[in-house]
């Protein structure tokens, strides 16, 4: 039996549903997903199985222009993902009419290598302005093949897979068969934790966090969490501390929750604040969170 293996590599402007995509296309929760931008921090890869394929997805950082080191870090892991790609997916959404980087925009439209262009959210839109959104991607990126879809509705989205199981060149799996991403389990407790804080902070506080897990110690039925919630100022962690610890509480108790739906097993968590100031702009705590790999 001939096996199919390949990146497919999903880029975009932030807010356009990429998580969502490849939540959709893996079938479990690996990226956040919030209605706030820049969500997405890190390359984060999902990895779909059958018996005579691989399709290893990667959800990049939506492209922004980069404002201090973080972000320059962010669009990084944006760059890495046209170097690999065997399949790009360039997501927009109805209403969107350019990418927020004319250099990314421009290697899109010069790609040798097959683009699928998906035009997502169309559940809010009506058929004449689905037609006109169409008419102008296909002049904007000929190259391209347009599918218009609805991540969150799960419309279109089999039919996208499929194709790209077409588009796949022959391969021996780049993974164990059994993997669903490349990422430790660390990973997702410190990004389960960051939902939380998105969800339930408002304008610069989620943008300052970052989270280190110090303990994971995995029992038959439980798995015990010490994580460290990482602010830039005092002010900022009085804030995610809340009155009388009610605010940190909360977010324990929402991650908890979650963890134990992604692990399938008990947890106990705990939470932790400490000031790390200007970490979003130091090379070394960048390096030390994941960020810059040179």
């Amino acid at each position: 039996m001939e096996h199919k293996a390949g990146f497919v590599n999903i880029i975009g402007n932030p807010n356009v549903g990429k998580s969502t995509l490849m939540n959709a296309f893996v079938g479990e929760r690996l990226s956040i997903i919030t209605s706030k931008a820049q969500t997405t921090r890190h390359r984060i890869l999902g990895i779909v199985n059958g018996d005579d394929f691989q399709v290893v997805l990667s959800d990049t950082p939506g492209i922004i222009k980069p404002a201090y080191e973080m972000q320059k870090s962010m669009m990084d892991f944006v760059k890495s993902a046209f170097e690999d790609a065997d399949v790009l997916i360039y997501m927009v959404e109805i209403g969107e009419k350019e990418l927020k980087d004319d250099d990314f925009f421009n290697k899109i439209i010069h790609s040798k290598i097959p683009v699928l262009l998906l035009l997502n959210k169309i559940d809010k839109s009506n058929q004449e302005q689905l037609e006109e959104q169409i008419e102008l991607w296909k002049n904007k990126v000929p190259n391209a093949e347009i599918y218009p879809i609805s991540a969150l509705e799960n419309f279109n989205v089999k039919e996208v897979f499929n194709r790209i199981l077409e588009l796949l060149p022959q391969s021996p799996p780049y993974y164990p068969k059994d993997a669903l991403t490349d990422k430790p389990e660390r990973f997702f407790v410190n990004e389960t934790i960051r939902e939380q804080i998105l969800l339930n902070y408002d304008k610069e506080i989620p943008y300052a966090v970052e989270i280190e897990t110090e303990e994971f110690l995995e029992d038959e039925k439980i798995i015990r969490i010490k994580s460290v919630i990482m602010v830039e100022r005092d002010t900022q962690k009085g804030i995610i501390i809340g009155h009388k610890g009610a605010a940190l509480k909360k977010v324990g108790m929402q991650s908890r929750e979650e963890l134990e739906k992604f692990f399938g097993k008990q947890i106990h968590i705990e939470l932790f604040v400490k000031v790390n100031k200007d970490w979003r702009s130091n090379a070394y705590q960048l390096r030390r969170f994941g960020y810059n790999q040179k």
